[in-house]
């Protein structure tokens, strides 16, 4: 029996991924190294740091550690910049109705997201008041495909993996999702692959997957 449904967050409910691709192309113009789209959507669902090599991988020259770690701050806090004027209409369509009918469906609900901004994000859009438990990039130190943060939110909320499905719209997600025993749902660019056992295209489509439990407040 399926108890727990557990979300990644850019790019699922929140869409920020064109936030992302901004402040990296921004670094990477400051560089003068060419980055397109194409690798901008590779950098969904892993770390900052793995994102980082993704974008210096066309550099001419190589960077040393100390550089890498004063790119990746200056990244960040362009992102952070623009986080600042999120709101609630900045979620993804649906995102919060969703949450509030799977919490009244009975289903333990968290986040299981590698970015290290994910309070922020939640505390400015207000979804953190919608779920159980928040396991971050702050919590782990494997990136997905590694199944470190869907294994921590599980923890987290006390639900075996197995009982747990994982939601997710990046490749490396679903991966992760599936090396954590868990099912698989495959939302936006994962869902045009057919990557999850169910693909979805909008948060809508995740209700028929997950029937009335025990009703909760």
């Amino acid at each position: 029996m399926i108890r727990a449904v557990l979300f990644d967050l850019d790019g699922v409910l929140v869409d920020t991924d064109a936030l992302h691709y901004q402040a990296w192309k921004e670094l990477a113009d400051r560089l003068n190294i060419p980055f397109t789209p194409e690798q901008g959507n590779r950098c969904r669902g892993v770390s900052r740091m793995d994102s980082l090599e993704i974008v210096l991988e066309r550099s001419p020259r190589a960077y040393s550690p100390e550089e890498k770690e004063t790119f990746a701050r200056e990244k960040n806090a362009r992102y952070q910049a623009m986080l600042s004027a999120l709101t609630p209409e900045h979620t993804t369509p649906g995102a919060a109705a969703v949450l509030q009918t799977l919490r009244k469906r009975g289903y333990r609900l968290a986040l299981a997201s590698g970015s290290k901004n994910a309070g922020l994000i939640l505390e400015r859009t207000g979804l953190g008041r919608l779920l159980d438990a928040v396991a971050d990039g702050t919590m782990i130190t494997r990136s997905k495909p590694d199944p470190e943060v869907f294994l921590t939110a599980a923890r987290l909320l006390e639900v075996p993996p197995a009982q747990c499905v994982a939601v997710d719209d990046a490749l490396a997600g679903i991966q992760a999702g599936r090396a954590a025993g868990m099912g698989t749902v495959a939302f936006g660019d994962a869902a045009l692959h057919q990557a999850g056992d169910h693909n979805i295209q909008t948060l809508e489509q995740l209700l028929p997957l997950f029937p009335a439990q025990e009703e909760r407040p």
